[in-house]
């Protein structure tokens, strides 16, 4: 064969390479033109009338962005605002992380007696269960301790005294989900709700009884006033369960019938520091180490103190499922402080934030037109643009830590609540379900979700949707839609049909469908 014929077949060759990489890129074009017309029929529900929207699409990959409606407009991003919290922390904390509380002293043993103080000492591990300090009781005892002449000595000084948000709503002030902040807590349940007591109630055997109250963990830090009264079978049960502002009195009102099931709430306490030692005081004396001195909160253990026994949490990576999953509100202001010590020395949420926030600058995000204020998203001035948010899904992808945050997403409907967390009901019986990855957020006229989807061609897509100032009770269903369409994407073919299985939310979302417990979500 000439060398002209080669030359020319070889021409030939990459000109229908060519030919088809353009085919290719003009298919993929028209395939992002119709997901834009989808999404912008979406986002034509009148629901969204007078409010503000911003949505932002892009290539996981590239991150090329596919579609941007508002994506550089502020918003408030509620519990999204946790992407950021969480992505900071694994990395600077590492995943392989570890909380720990030990007890410690000066004081010298003589016999079974240590003359002086006994130090329970925190760094900020929100996952502490009683039966943890029950097995710091028992280490002590262990030790032959068997009275302490000073006093118990709870060391929170890991953080600093700062408890709430500085702008958190003042009636969420007893709810669990806005739990005061300190490095040193007890969590009454293994969705580590730190801060927080249990408080259930029950009707009596007969009319007129007070209601029979139980409280997690046990303690005699809250004060329960049961004004309740049990009426009737048949009567309207009105029971609620309260704390008083400023204080740690509990108070059980309203009636509740014969027959009734239980009235169950979490309710924050006043100052968890106090509650942390209570509940150790108590697991003292039960392995038989009786502290002489009162509890005193807030001093620092001495340098050079001793450690007598540790308890070392789960590892960071491990936190991140109940954190991210359950939208743990607490457990993201720990590890803000817990930022800020580590990068400065300050556990504290101005040293915590200003580390987020250099950490974020770094994977894309323009941080000189957002607004961080705390770290759960619970504050209504944080205010991010969308496409922020995108650029950071995009940019922790090259993390080595991603794989492990990447699974701590919330999965779209799966029923496992550590797997489908506050997506396990949403996106069912669609292309969706078990292929959204994505952190919601929900506050009063407030609704976002962001995070990653797969489309019927095996791209991987970022999203994030941000929603302010809607009067409807949710809009929760358009944020599904949106994903839903992203997941059936595909060149050739429209993905609107797969939106319409998606019904429209009437349920109030003013809240986290995990922060309403028991039995939501």
């Amino acid at each position: 064969m000439k060398r002209s014929t080669i030359a020319l077949l070889a021409a030939a060759a990459v000109l229908a390479g060519a030919v088809t990489v353009t085919g290719t890129a003009i298919a993929h074009e028209a395939a992002d033109a119709e997901l834009a017309r989808t999404l912008d029929a979406v986002l034509t529900d009148p629901r969204l009338d007078g409010s503000q929207v911003g949505v932002v699409v892009a290539d996981a990959n590239t991150g090329e962005v596919l579609y941007d409606r508002n994506g550089r407009t502020r918003g408030i991003p509620a519990s999204n605002t946790k992407l950021l919290t969480a992505s900071a922390a694994m990395h600077y904390l590492g995943a392989d992380h570890r909380f720990v509380t030990d007890v410690a002293a000066t004081a010298k043993k003589y016999g079974s007696v240590l003359a002086g103080d006994l130090y329970l000492r925190g760094s900020g591990d929100p996952t502490t269960l009683a039966a943890d300090y029950d097995e710091l009781a028992a280490a002590i005892a262990a030790t032959g301790i068997r009275t302490v002449t000073g006093k118990l000595v709870a060391d929170d000084t890991a953080y600093d005294a700062q408890r709430n948000g500085s702008d958190w709503a003042a009636d969420d002030e007893s709810a669990y989900y806005a739990a005061q902040i300190s490095a040193l807590t007890v969590a009454p349940d293994t969705d580590y709700d730190a801060g927080t007591v249990v408080v259930s109630a029950t009707p009596g055997a007969e009319p007129g009884d007070a209601p029979v109250f139980t409280v997690e963990p046990a303690n005699g830090y809250v004060e329960i006033v049961n004004d309740g009264k049990t009426v009737p079978a048949g009567q309207t049960d009105t029971l609620g369960i309260s704390r008083e502002h400023g204080s740690n009195q509990i108070v059980i009102s309203g009636q509740i019938p014969v027959g009734a099931s239980a009235t169950t709430e979490w309710v924050s306490v006043w100052e968890p520091t106090g509650l942390a030692a209570d509940v150790f005081r108590r697991a003292l004396k039960a392995h038989g180490v009786k502290v002489l001195g009162k509890d005193e909160l807030g001093t620092a253990t001495p340098e050079g103190a001793r450690s007598l026994a540790a308890h070392e949490s789960m590892t960071l990576s491990e936190l991140m499922i109940p954190f991210m999953k359950l939208s743990n509100n607490g457990h993201a202001e720990t590890l803000v402080k817990a930022v800020g010590r580590e990068v400065s020395g300050s556990g504290t949420w101005s040293a915590g934030l200003a580390a987020v926030r250099s950490f974020v600058a770094t994977q894309g995000m323009d941080v000189a037109r957002l607004r961080q204020a705390d770290g759960s998203g619970l504050s209504r001035r944080n205010d991010i643009p969308a496409l922020d948010i995108a650029r950071l899904l995009v940019g922790v992808r090259d993390e080595p830590w991603y794989d492990d945050w990447y699974a701590s997403l919330p999965v779209a409907c799966n029923a496992e609540r550590f797997v489908g967390g506050t997506l396990r009901t949403r996106m069912c019986n669609t292309p969706a379900k078990n292929n959204v990855r994505a952190k919601t957020g929900s506050l009063t006229g407030v609704s976002g979700l962001s995070g990653y989807v797969t489309d019927a061609d095996g791209r991987q897509l970022v999203f994030s949707v941000v929603t302010n100032d809607y009067l409807a009770s949710s809009v929760k269903d358009i944020e599904d839609k949106i994903a839903v369409a992203l997941a059936a994407h595909t060149t050739g073919a429209s993905a609107m049909a797969a939106t319409a299985s998606i019904p429209e939310d009437t349920a109030s979302a003013d809240l986290e469908c995990s922060w309403r417990k028991p039995g939501h979500c």
